[in-house]
């Protein structure tokens, strides 16, 4: 990422943006663990052993552990691991970058990070095991390097790794830093910098911590390549993923100085940098062989004040079932956060949903897929999107009303569900809005455009207390507020 800018710039570059861009008003951010804070969060995952535990990487060299809970405090939150005095941390992309566990877990107890260490600097990929006494505690002294990979400047250092769906462990490296790939790294195949690597951890290989998957492009035939590439030509690619569903790997790859990228990434990928950036030649700036070259699927500008894309996952998640499918990604910089749909090798969707306040530096998911969104603005926190708790919506459009109308729900008082018939009788934006008895909004049943006609929709209240609340229609200038009584 392009953490080395300066607070200033950037916090200038935020204010002077200009969004042209609309938004979902109905997704909003909600602060996940309101009572926790963290310092320099960059990734957020979960065991996989079915524990329900949130692992918080901080780049200052953390590993902290909680339940995940909304309500958890301060006293929950446990430091798993610390490599503080392991990590190189002087510049703005060094340090504790990413953290994986083993697919078996919950029976070998092994996870891996992946950091860089000082004197010189060098990328360290290592294996560490729980406390076989205490689950929410590392060995520290169970260090087993896997592998260590020289850096020549202090940026652009990839940092993510991931158990693929066949696995292996995927390793995103960047291209040495610097500005411009000076050395051409990313497209020197017996380089491993620009790449994504992959390995297998579960063998060995002769003078090797781990083996080369026989399916890796240069599997023995390393004059050709080295053995561990699997994909190149990548400039930083900062954080990339694997969709569960469809296997496919997004990856978001930071830009130079215009462009930004979102990459499927396959074997034997050349993605084309420091040839190109984005769709456009870089060296050289014009006339550039773009032979061989698989061009990004999705690529934005500087223009608006973006500067760095924090590249996320597709959402799997319950909180936002409309979004199921979609790749949701960011800007650093800005804040904004998208969303694409990418479907037999075409974009079919591809809009704007929050332009947020904050610096998000990256993404995450616990063990139900639930997606959460890390920013580094102070204080730094864990967000995730509002539930959407309208649980189906029907419509009559072969009659059209005489007026807007907003009816009284029913059953009320109710227990979790509960119905609410409402007229439209124009086209255009509506809104039903649930707010506590303080006049604090606590819910959002409905943000849609309809079209005239007669409409029902079911709240699911879930997951609010009993109480006194009151649902209020906005239309078109008509305005209408009930009351509602949730018992439980």
């Amino acid at each position: 990422m392009k953490l080395l800018r300066t607070f200033s710039f950037i916090f200038l570059t935020v204010l002077i943006s200009c969004n042209t861009e609309a938004q979902n008003p109905s997704i909003q951010l909600t602060d996940a663990y309101p009572n926790l804070t963290f310092q320099k969060p960059l990734h957020l995952t979960h065991s996989g052993d079915n524990t329900n535990r949130i692992f918080l990487v901080e780049q200052t060299g953390y590993i902290k552990v909680f339940p995940n809970d909304s309500n958890v405090g301060s006293s929950q939150m446990n430091i798993f691991l610390d490599l503080s005095n392991k990590i190189s941390s002087s510049a703005g992309e060094e340090g504790l970058l990413g953290l994986a566990f083993h697919p078996n877990y919950s029976s070998n107890g092994y996870f891996y990070v992946n950091y860089t260490s000082p004197n010189p600097l060098k990328t360290i990929i290592s294996r560490f095991s729980v406390n076989p006494g205490n689950p929410d505690k590392a060995d520290s002294l169970s260090e087993y390097i896997l592998m260590t990979i020289d850096q020549p400047y202090a940026n652009h250092n990839g940092g993510t790794v991931i158990f693929g769906l066949d696995g292996y462990m995927y390793i995103g490296m960047g291209d040495g830093g610097s500005g411009g790939d000076p050395q051409n790294y990313a497209q020197n195949l017996q380089s491993l910098l620009g790449k994504i690597l992959r390995i297998d951890i579960n063998n060995t290989s002769p003078g090797k911590n781990y083996a080369i998957p026989v399916t890796n492009p240069y599997y023995n035939n390393p004059s050709a390549g080295r053995e561990e590439i699997y994909a190149y030509g990548l400039r930083n690619p900062w954080k990339f993923s694997q969709d569960p569903v469809t296997g496919l790997i997004y990856a978001g790859d930071v830009g130079q100085n215009l462009y930004e990228e979102i990459d499927i990434i396959t074997s034997g990928g050349n993605y084309g940098w420091r040839v190109m950036e984005g769709f456009n030649c870089f060296n050289p700036p014009t006339g550039c062989d773009t032979t061989g070259k698989i061009l990004p699927i999705k690529v934005y500008n500087h223009g608006q004040g973006d500067c760095s894309v924090s590249g996320g996952y597709v959402y799997r998640g319950q909180r936002r079932p409309e979004l199921t499918g979609a790749y949701i990604y960011a800007d650093y910089c800005t804040g904004k956060i998208w969303m694409l749909r990418y479907s037999n090798g075409n974009i079919t969707a591809d809009s704007l949903l929050i332009d947020s306040p904050y610096f998000i530096t990256s993404f995450g998911v616990d063990q139900s897929n639930e997606l959460y969104i890390i920013h580094q603005t102070s204080p730094s926190k864990i967000m995730r999107f509002n539930k959407n708790t309208s649980i189906g919506i029907s419509g009559n459009n072969n009659i059209i009303p005489e007026k807007y109308f907003l009816e009284q729900n029913y059953p009320n008082p109710f227990n979790s569900i509960t119905i609410v018939k409402f007229q439209i009788l124009n086209a255009g934006i509506a809104s039903i809005k649930v707010f506590d008895i303080s006049g604090k909004e606590v819910s959002t049943i409905l943000n849609n455009k309809l079209n005239p006609g007669t409409y029902e929709i079911r709240f699911d209240a879930g997951d609010l207390p009993s109480g006194i609340y009151f649902y209020m229609m906005i239309a078109d200038g008509f305005r209408e507020t009930r009351r509602m009584v949730i018992i439980k």
